[in-house]
Parts: C-alpha cells; structure tokens; sequence
C-alpha cells in the first residue's frame, strides 16, 4: 500500500482537484483506492457525491470507537472509496494532540487498510500543524501541487526548510506545476528555475475551464472529460507520478 498527500502550505492551488482526479485515475489503472478527505471544507468529498454519516467520526476514530472500515464509502467508480470529511477535521488537531506519540497516529490508523487498497490519497488541509506532521509521517509521498508565481516559490521554499529542519525525508516532497498558463513568461521563467531543483515532474496542469467544471459535474475531470485537455494532463502526470514512486 502506497500512501500519497497532497499538501501545500497554502489553498487555492488546485490541490483538492489534483487528489481527486489522481485517485481517479489510480482506480481507472484497476489499482484499490482510498481517498481519504482530511480537508474540513470536505470538497473532495463533494466531488465524489460522498457524506460522513457518521456524527464526529475522527473523533471516534482516534478513540478506538470506530474503525477506519466503518468510515469508508463506496463511490460511483469501481476499485475507488472514500472517507469523506467531517465537522470534527476542525478540530483534528487538538484531538492529535491529546494522543501520545501524536506525530505517528495517523500512521498507525492507516494500518487498518493495509491489504485492503495498493493507493491511498489524502486531502490535507494547508498548513502546517499537528496534522501536517502526522501526514508526513504517514506518507509516502508528498505531492505538493504548486503554481509557478513569485509566493508559490517561496511557499515552497519554506516547505522544503521545514522538512529539513524537522528532520523529514526529503526525498518524500514532489512537487507539480498546476494553474500554467504557457503564455506568461513569468510562469516559463519560474518552472524552468525549479525544474533545476529536480523535485518537480516534467507534467504539468495547465488552467483550464474544465478543472473549474469538477464542481457543477461533482465528478473528476478524468471522469467526465478524459479526452480533453486537462483530462489528458492529469493522466500524463500520473503516469509520470507512477514511474517516480512505483
């Protein structure tokens, strides 16, 4: 079981549309998968048509009261599952913290689903926090979906000192330019200064209509418009993303 976030110290750059359509793709390639929405503002969720029906159910996860298997939805697509956001995520991290050995909780709940999926992707929040630190303990890859402007460089420098000096394994952090437009010089310029970096992929997301279109189908891109060109983007990357951790 391989277990990839997708993380950005900030929002609003295409992380949560990322995640939903690798997972997709991840279950198109007959591959088990979990998404899990650990995102309070659920849209992961929302996009695959799933709800918690279970009342603070991280909560009750953490307190041993339910299990990581009474969680998971069924969606639409086979091999894919969710478990969808709840109101508790808020408070996530106060709930982490109350726990000993806060910083491998989350690892350990995921346990529970090993043998039962090969991909496991989580939504995480923005930030940096208690768990921001438990997500990356518990993956095995970071993919930090990034837009190429002046602030996304430097938010990705400060994610990279971060993990540096937490002692974190660097090698876990890959990145992917998302919302290009190739008619900018600027974001030419600044993907061709971090590719030297060598931890972004060759793929990028180009900003297009169809990304933004997720919302009105409630379905991923790859779903509802494999053919086009943001479905045939996501599907590049991945195969891409594939070939780097498989």
């Amino acid at each position: 079981m391989f277990v990839i976030a997708l993380y950005n110290l900030k929002g609003g750059v295409g992380k949560t549309a990322s995640c939903v359509n690798l997972s997709h793709l991840s279950a198109t390639d007959g591959y088990r998968t979990l998404l899990w929405d650990l995102d309070p503002q659920g849209a992961a969720s929302y996009y695959y048509k799933t709800q918690s029906k279970t009342k603070s159910s991280l909560k009750k996860l953490l307190d041993k009261d339910v299990s990581l298997d009474e969680l998971m939805q069924l969606t639409e697509y086979e091999y894919l599952d969710v478990i969808p956001a709840d109101k508790s995520a808020r408070k996530l991290d106060i709930l982490l913290d109350e726990q000993k050995g806060s910083k491998k909780q989350l690892k350990q709940l995921l346990k529970q689903a090993q043998g039962s999926y090969d991909f496991v992707f989580i939504d995480c929040p923005p930030g940096f926090s208690v768990l921001a630190d438990n997500i990356f303990e518990a993956a095995d890859a970071i993919l930090m979906p990034t837009i190429p402007t002046t602030l996304s460089v430097r938010t990705y420098e400060i994610v990279k000192e971060y993990f540096e000096d937490k002692n974190l394994a660097l090698e876990k952090m890959m990145c992917f330019f998302t919302m290009v437009d190739a008619r900018k010089n600027l974001h030419i310029e600044v993907m061709n200064e971090l590719h030297k970096d060598r931890r972004f992929f060759a793929k990028y997301i180009p900003y297009l209509s169809d990304v933004e279109k997720m919302g009105i189908n409630q379905a991923p891109v790859t779903g509802f418009a494999p053919s086009g060109k943001a479905g045939k983007s996501y599907s590049d990357l991945w195969e891409e993303i594939k070939e780097g951790v498989l």
